[in-house]
């Protein structure tokens, strides 16, 4: 715990915001953890508290998100303009500038956020037509998140007026099926595709914030360590079966998983991987 960290209410409410959580509960979380914002949401976890845990895609408070693919389907794009309110995000001059922004990435086949902001629309680099609109609406903008796959099928999908994007990456062809794999992943929000393409990050944070609750758990006084382990690892596969996408239920007919919604269209379908970014 740091002594040194001033904590202020912004930071309390920042951490209400993002959890749920109890203003003394998010003031406590950030002492205890010196400011550290991802520790304090875990700290928040290991008392048991049910909480919307934070994930990496909840950056932009306010913008744009476009989702789209070349027109052959190989190589699908996010872009994410960020603004500050509203007002502007749902401004239609405002949606079209994101959306040339967009075009420009797939024109350009660019790569990265730095590539795009050096390619030209009209004569005119992004970063400086990012930056005269900028100056005109008064709010500070800018080009915050970028996603790109490539694969044998490409599917795009952008929900909740431009608020959410998803791409998916198939090793074939399948136009239906990709776009009800794409609402799938902006419903849910898995974390991979399968148990195996979890990253191990992912991993051992959970099974820490599993081994931690269960030891605070005076039902699970005088278990051993081996015990605990042991019950955390079947708490971990239940983790996998709600959060990776293949085992997760169909969101079109729950009585079948992902994996055999797959399957039924196809014995071979495969989703290869896929990006997901929101505003929030």
């Amino acid at each position: 715990m740091s002594t040194t960290t001033a904590i202020t209410a912004a930071d309390i409410n920042k951490l209400r915001q993002a959890t749920g959580a109890g203003m003394m509960d998010c003031r406590k979380a950030l002492v205890e953890t010196g400011g550290d914002f991802e520790a304090a949401i875990d700290w928040l976890r290991k008392q048991g508290q049910k909480i919307a845990a934070k994930r990496s895609d909840r950056e932009a408070k306010e913008g744009v998100v476009i989702a789209q693919t070349t027109a052959d389907n190989k190589v699908g794009y996010i872009v994410c303009i960020s603004c500050e309110t509203d007002f502007v995000s749902k401004n239609a001059d405002f949606v079209a500038f994101a959306q040339s922004i967009a075009d420009a990435a797939i024109k350009n086949n660019v790569k990265s956020i730095e590539e795009l902001n050096e390619v030209s629309i009209n004569g005119a680099k992004v970063s400086d037509l990012v930056n005269d609109k900028l100056a005109s609406i008064g709010e500070k903008i800018g080009i915050v998140k970028f996603e790109r796959i490539e694969a044998s099928y490409v599917a795009s999908y952008i929900h909740g007026a431009y608020r959410l994007g998803v791409l998916v990456a198939l090793n074939s062809e399948a136009a239906e099926a990709g776009k009800d794999i794409a609402m799938q992943i902006a419903a849910l929000n898995p974390v991979a595709v399968d148990a195996n393409s979890v990253p191990s990050e992912i991993v051992e944070r959970e099974r820490n914030i599993v081994i931690e609750t269960m030891k605070n758990d005076p039902k699970m006084a005088g278990k051993s360590d081996e015990m605990i382990a042991k019950i955390a690892e079947g708490k971990l596969n239940a983790f996998f079966k709600e959060q990776t996408l293949l085992a997760q239920p169909f969101v079109k007919d729950a009585s079948k998983s992902v994996a055999e919604y797959l399957n039924s269209v196809s014995k071979d379908l495969q989703v290869l991987s896929f990006k997901r970014v929101s505003l929030g």
